[in-house]
């Protein structure tokens, strides 16, 4: 697996690609949302502070393209700043429209304010025909109080 801790926050990935335009070539489904922090603050950039589920414990986000899409580059983005917690999250995707899915990435952060506020996790990869792309975030493994929050998913 590779792996790599960067502080990427522009709207282009270190290679010079722009991200892809989710809004316009993908619709999203998810388990919840605060509407204070809407699924589109993390995949679109619109605000500063990302998404944050509407209940506590495991949630899921789907991004569901409109047309199959080749993926080169996965960037998320999580911050905790306050509560210490141990989050897992689970990346798959999927050539069939979520019929079979291909994990990704599972991996597990220990959030530790104040030394260990953000994970960034990006990814090289080479994927064709993606029709659906899954993240599944365990906010808190230990005793399931967290709510889980994007700050923000980037896709080339």
């Amino acid at each position: 697996m590779r792996k790599q801790i960067s502080k990427l926050t522009s709207n282009v990935k270190a290679t010079g690609q722009a991200w892809m335009d989710l809004e316009n070539i993908a619709s999203v489904e998810l388990t919840s949302e605060d509407q204070a922090f809407p699924i589109e603050s993390a995949l679109v950039g619109q605000g500063e502070q990302g998404w944050r589920a509407g209940e506590r414990g495991v949630q899921t986000i789907r991004v569901i393209f409109n047309q199959p899409q080749r993926l080169k580059w996965i960037s998320l983005v999580f911050v905790e700043p306050e509560a210490q917690r141990t989050q897992e999250f689970t990346l798959k995707w999927s050539p069939d429209h979520g019929k079979s899915f291909q994990e990704i990435v599972r991996q597990q952060w220990n959030f530790s304010s104040p030394d260990a506020t953000r994970e960034t996790e990006d990814y090289a990869v080479e994927l064709s025909n993606v029709t659906l792309l899954e993240l599944t975030i365990d906010p808190d493994k230990q005793n399931g109080s967290a709510r889980a929050s994007l700050s923000s998913l980037r896709l080339a």
